[in-house]
């Protein structure tokens, strides 16, 4: 049965996969944006020109408008859900919020992650504001209904964007450069702690199958492919597409988060990156028969890369970043030549 959908936001990494997901399976989908990307959407979306913080002008969008699903993809802050919570309300069947996954606890106390696991980061205040999100959405659910879902994606990325740890604010292309160029690329503790990355695609079809399911609602779930791989293995396989060597350079990730500050890597790294977990998918394979992760990580970061040579726009430089990697690397060197030296 085909469904009406209203997306907020809906052009992102994991948004814009979701949207052609759904059209693809036939659902009238609409999305509410300010018009970013909307030349690569697929047929049939239609888009309500908007900017969601603008309450008002929301409201009067959706005036006598319901739907079976709302999707939520740029709620970072308790007042936003407040919000659409006001905006919503006897509105829709159900509304998906997207959290995250770093708002589980850090340091973790077990490396397998369940939906059970307490949410608690003292490290990142985007974590601590998407559990207070999460807190106040499930306090409306039990006291007044309100359909919630919350889905905690975890380290998601599509062709537009090789996944990587440690980058500046321009994205992952510095960072590629480098390894093009020859130069050392910083790679937080020694590189052997696990870590999942999921390509948007296989994210979408577990998304898909929670949208418009009954069961799903009161409901938190993560979606993420059951694949572990190490830093080192993601970043050599970066190297091994563009065909030359890779010359790592291995910095602990509490040094990073203090010569880093202007990078957050506090957040990223003490918040998030820097441990091994193991994500256990039971909950949403049960709520949504048939889904497994099927781009293996080596084949999408292959793609991810391949995808970026091929599209000058994505290639966007970052002096500053690739400056402060030369200083760090060659701080950290001197500093180990003069403890060898005593």
């Amino acid at each position: 049965m085909a469904l009406r959908i209203l997306l907020i936001g809906g052009t992102g990494t994991i948004s814009m996969a979701v949207t052609r997901r759904l059209a693809a399976e036939g659902h009238e989908v609409l999305l509410l944006n300010r018009g970013s990307r909307s030349e690569e959407l697929p047929e049939g979306v239609t888009v309500l020109r908007g900017d969601i913080s603008d309450e008002a002008g929301t409201a009067a969008s959706v005036a006598g408008m319901t739907f079976d699903a709302v999707g939520e993809f740029i709620g970072f802050t308790p007042e936003q859900v407040m919000r659409d919570v006001r905006l919503f309300s006897g509105r829709t069947r159900q509304y998906l919020y997207i959290s995250s996954a770093s708002a589980y606890q850090k340091p973790p106390s077990d490396a397998v992650i369940t939906e059970s696991t307490p949410l608690r980061n003292p490290f990142w205040q985007y974590s601590r504001d998407k559990i207070a999100c999460e807190e106040y959405l499930m306090q409306q659910y039990r006291e007044t209904g309100f359909p919630v879902t919350v889905i905690r994606p975890s380290h998601t990325y599509d062709e537009r964007s090789v996944p990587l740890a440690v980058h500046g604010k321009m994205g992952c292309w510095q960072v590629i450069r480098r390894i093009m160029d020859g130069k050392p690329v910083i790679i937080h503790g020694d590189g052997t702690t696990h870590w999942t990355i999921t390509h948007s695609s296989d994210f979408a079809a577990a998304y898909a199958g929670l949208t418009g399911n009954p069961h799903a609602v009161g409901q938190a779930y993560h979606i993420t492919s059951d694949e572990r791989v190490t830093w080192n293995q993601i970043y050599q396989c970066i190297a091994d597409t563009l065909g030359v060597p890779l010359h790592a350079v291995h910095l602990p990730s509490d040094f990073l988060a203090a010569a880093g500050r202007q990078y957050d890597f506090t957040g990223s790294l003490l918040g998030d990156k820097a441990y091994s977990v193991h994500f256990d998918n039971s909950k949403i394979k049960a709520a949504v028969p048939g889904f497994s992760a099927k781009v293996r990580a080596d084949q999408g970061i292959r793609a991810a890369v391949q995808h970026m040579l091929e599209h000058p726009e994505l290639q966007i430089p970052d002096p500053d970043f690739d400056l402060w990697c030369d200083r760090v690397i060659t701080a950290w060197e001197q500093l180990k030549g003069a403890l060898s030296d005593e």
